[in-house]
């Protein structure tokens, strides 16, 4: 099993910054690649950015390329989401999650693709 805890989230103006963490606990050995969504009331689950643990490539929805930043430690069990420029329509709450390594292809776009998830932290942007 793993565990999840995202932090970070928070109340700011639109055009501030927040930087989200998600540590991660349990048993990481077979992580394969780690993923940040949002969900926003009435809305679908909706993919922001993945990386993969071990090598680290990145992907982003088209929408924050340019203005978040995800990264990770691996030492430490822990993912980043640095977030600029926010704008009042990414009010949501975020999710971190954890895709393990196995057989076949997936879409890492998608949240099917995750096995475990955090609680969520609630980003707020007011305008």
């Amino acid at each position: 099993q793993v565990q999840l805890v995202e932090s970070g989230g928070g109340l700011v103006q639109a055009g501030g910054s927040l930087r989200l963490s998600c540590g991660v606990s349990g048993d990481t050995s077979r992580t394969y690649a780690m993923g940040w969504f949002r969900q926003a009331p009435g809305k679908e689950r909706e993919f922001v950015a993945r990386i993969l643990w071990n090598g680290g490539s990145r992907y982003y929805t088209d929408s924050v390329k340019g203005r978040f930043t995800i990264s990770r430690d691996n030492a430490k069990n822990t993912v980043y989401l640095v977030m600029n420029s926010l704008k009042p329509e990414e009010t949501a709450v975020y999710y971190c999650a954890v895709a393990v390594a196995r057989s076949g292809y997936r879409n890492l776009q998608s949240p099917y693709a995750y096995d475990f998830w955090g609680q969520g932290t609630q980003v707020t942007v007011s305008s």
